[in-house]
């Protein structure tokens, strides 16, 4: 394969891992699609070494589904990662599952900050990844201050690790590419 025909791989499984990501919103693709999308963005990475993506249009292309990516598959694959958390049984399985409650909009927070953090590493500014992550980490000092419940902290910190290593691999993917 020529260096343009494997940047065109790479796109391909971006938009593929979008489409898998998509359907681990649905409820019965929770426990099938988060690890399929998983796989197409380990195989894009795989991938994206050799590549190469030259041109506006293509880094453009790559950059839009990475940023897709990044926050449409960070949501299924962290709470695939929350359910592998739960079944492990034990007296904190509990008190994750509460944490649920008290951390409320973590899917909407999670999303925004998948997306900062794809946008600073793909722009080619790494500060941005850690004022996004400061600013999580204020917002949340409250809930996480008054709490009794440690479990909540443990999800906190699940979660944002899960939720920044996808952003940071959806964004590794182009540029490794270009």
């Amino acid at each position: 394969m020529t260096p343009d025909e494997t940047g065109a791989l790479v796109l391909a499984l971006l938009a593929a891992g979008v489409i898998a990501a998509a359907w681990g919103w649905t409820p019965a693709g929770r426990s099938i699609w988060p690890p399929a999308s998983l796989a197409v963005l380990a195989a894009a990475l795989a991938t994206a070494v050799p590549a190469e993506l030259e041109g506006e249009t293509p880094v453009a292309v790559g950059m839009a589904l990475a940023g897709l990516l990044a926050v449409a598959g960070g949501g299924p694959v962290t709470a695939w990662v929350f359910a592998f958390v739960d079944r492990q049984g034990g007296t904190g399985a509990q008190s994750m599952q509460q944490a649920e409650k008290v951390l409320r909009g973590g899917a909407w927070i999670g999303g925004l900050e998948r997306a900062a953090v794809a946008a600073s590493l793909l722009a080619g500014w790494p500060e941005g990844v850690a004022i996004s992550l400061a600013l999580k980490g204020l917002g949340r000092y409250p809930e996480l201050r008054n709490q009794e419940n440690t479990g909540t902290a443990e999800r906190f910190i699940i979660g944002t690790f899960t939720s920044v290593l996808w952003a940071s691999a959806c964004a590794g993917v182009v540029l490794l590419a270009t």
